[in-house]
């Protein structure tokens, strides 16, 4: 995700915490992101060597590996409906039958988007909006057979996540409402999208999940919970969710039934960044329904949970479920900007069936595991073990992977692509994701819009 539009950057909170120039490390039970899942039966020890330089000046690479560009901002859409649009951000993958791979593909695109999501008819929430998402379809090749619109007109599609049914819940990272940056209606919602007919679901706002600054989303596969965060920029900071369908796990289109949406409460914890100490747990989780999820008056965050108020934290970004829980992510938190501590990053892990909440991860400068660049970002469990970690930062970008013994390699370098010979600038890595056998690994440049296949030997 950009973080153009936040207070600070993640360079300027690291250059103030002493941070930058350190580098980033983590610490902590990290065989606990692996732990039930198909990743922990082969996790990689080591890395793949160093990055060789690509002769095209794009992508550097491990030695055997290889990558293939898929599109690229500007491009024309295989559809003809307009071109590629900018911003590319968070992406998923799903099985497309015959050896097929389907993506979703986010823009985070807001007023001022440079390439906008074209206006498709049953496709267009809001026709003032530059958002939404395409849809990819790659033979067993990676070559591209088809690419298109998936849902346009909505605003600053970040990241989101898929469902056990084979779809993408794209989120809306803004709160702004009709008559805001030339908006016809409210933004701040989840939109479901079929990446095998997108048409199937159109562009219909989830509304009874909330409206607010939505980052990413994760579906308990067993009980059809959808956990979501959100990355609110100012205080109060952003909540933990949880939305609890009418209809669990019923398949594309079920979340249009409603349900309840209800807000994290940890007794005696109002802000997630106090809590410094790796294996740190809460055996009193509660959830509290929230009073208007479409925040027609009040923002949710700062509306009123009765005694005993909300808990909050600063930077709630990535969501995924691994094994039997939700994990969540804190990218940072800083006092300067309202936090009640300092932190790095933190990696959060609930267990619904415990209803037991953990520290798991603490990011930050002293810690066993150090990152050598700055800004992790997207994070996905990699099938051949470990974590890929794309990093959001200055200077070069890189796509980082960390095993599970903590050790750290570079897995992907991008190149210089905008800026100036004296002001080089470098595009970021988001979207990290793996195709369903595993074989290949796909990830997008944010800046301009770049979109990589990448394969080699994996399972090594």
């Amino acid at each position: 995700m950009s973080t153009s539009h936040s207070a600070a950057t993640r360079r300027q909170v690291l250059a103030r915490t002493g941070a930058l120039g350190a580098g980033i490390a983590f610490t902590g039970a990290l065989s606990e992101l692996f732990a039930g899942t198909a990743a922990a039966q082969s996790l990689g020890h080591t890395g793949y060597g160093p990055l060789v330089p690509d002769p095209d000046g794009l992508l550097d690479l491990p030695k055997g590996f290889h990558y293939r560009v898929l599109s690229r901002e500007g491009d024309r859409l295989r559809s003809g409906e307009g071109p590629v649009p900018s911003n590319h951000d968070g992406m998923s993958a799903f099985p497309g039958g015959r050896g097929r791979t389907r993506l979703v593909r986010n823009h985070e695109n807001r007023a001022d988007g440079r390439v906008p999501v074209p206006t498709v008819k049953g496709l267009t929430y809001d026709p003032e909006g530059k958002g939404g998402c395409t849809a990819l379809e790659l033979d067993s090749r990676n070559h591209v057979l088809s690419e298109r619109v998936a849902i346009a007109g909505t605003a600053v599609n970040c990241a989101g996540g898929p469902t056990p049914w084979h779809t993408w819940l794209t989120c809306e990272e803004t709160e702004d409402r009709a008559g805001t940056n030339g908006y016809t209606k409210d933004h701040g919602f989840i939109f479901e999208v079929d990446p095998a007919d997108p048409h199937r679901t159109g562009a219909v706002p989830l509304t009874a999940m909330g409206r607010f600054q939505h980052e990413a989303i994760a579906v308990d596969p067993r009980r059809g919970v959808v956990y979501e965060t959100e990355d609110a920029f100012e205080r109060p900071f952003g909540l933990f969710y949880r939305f609890l369908p009418e209809k669990p796990l019923g398949g594309r289109g079920s979340l249009r039934a409603g349900g309840q949406l209800q807000a994290m409460r940890v007794p005696g914890v109002p802000d997630l960044s106090s809590i410094q100490e790796t294996g740190a747990t809460f055996d009193r989780v509660e959830w509290v329904d929230v009073p208007d999820p479409l925040a027609d008056g009040t923002p949710i965050r700062f509306q009123d949970f009765g005694r005993g108020g909300i808990t909050h934290a600063q930077k709630l970004e990535g969501c995924y479920w691994g094994g039997r829980s939700v994990y969540f992510v804190s990218s940072f938190a800083h006092s300067d900007e309202g936090s009640a501590a300092d932190h790095y990053g933190q990696i959060w892990r609930y267990d619904p069936e415990r209803r037991r909440l953990t520290l798991v991860i603490v990011f930050g400068p002293d810690t066993d595991v150090r990152l050598p660049g700055e800004s992790p970002d997207n994070i996905c469990l990699a099938p051949s073990g470990g974590l890929m970690v794309c990093e959001d930062g200055n200077g070069a970008q890189h796509v980082f992977g960390v095993t599970r013994r903590g050790e750290v390699y570079a897995m992907a370098r991008g190149a210089q692509n905008i800026g100036t010979e004296e002001e080089p600038e470098w595009g970021e890595f988001a979207g990290v994701t793996f195709s369903p056998d595993g074989d290949t690994m796909y990830v997008n440049c944010y800046t301009p819009g770049t979109t990589f296949a990448v394969t080699g030997p994996w399972r090594r």
